[in-house]
């Protein structure tokens, strides 16, 4: 355990300032627009606002920051953990709401939703670290 902890902080120590404002600024501007097309579609929303922040960039960002050495399927399986725990966590103590029949039930089935949901969202890790390391080299460049 001890070793695993150590890889975890030495990841979070070791990512450049300039790639963690890009993470910073990407995952922020992300979670707004996805939880305002999720209200936009009637699917899903955080029930506070100030869930985008604690959810995208107190959770989301120092997970992939810790992954974003990995391949792309450990980044999505490691994802599929952390989403799933989220999800879950979300729906139980109802800090995120899902619209009724929104269309993942009608698609998936209501008890599919949560599932859903998580295996679109863990995506977000290899994808997210895919378009900051994409950024950060365009920002290089100039």
């Amino acid at each position: 355990m001890q070793k695993e902890l150590n890889w975890i902080w030495t990841e979070l120590k070791t990512v450049e300032k300039q790639k963690l404002w890009i993470y910073t600024l990407l995952y922020l501007v992300w979670g707004w627009g996805m939880n305002l097309f999720g209200e936009y579609m009637e699917i899903a929303r955080f029930t506070h606002w100030w869930q985008i922040i604690t959810v995208y960039l107190l959770y989301m960002v120092p997970i992939s920051v810790v992954l974003r050495n990995q391949s792309f399927h450990r980044q999505y399986a490691y994802g599929l953990i952390f989403m799933g725990l989220l999800e879950f966590g979300g729906y139980t103590f109802q800090t995120s709401y899902a619209y009724p029949n929104n269309l993942l039930d009608q698609f998936f089935s209501e008890r599919n939703f949560s599932l859903a949901m998580a295996l679109f969202f863990a995506f977000y890790f290899p994808l997210g670290n895919a378009a900051v390391n994409w950024i950060y080299q365009k920002l290089k460049e100039d």
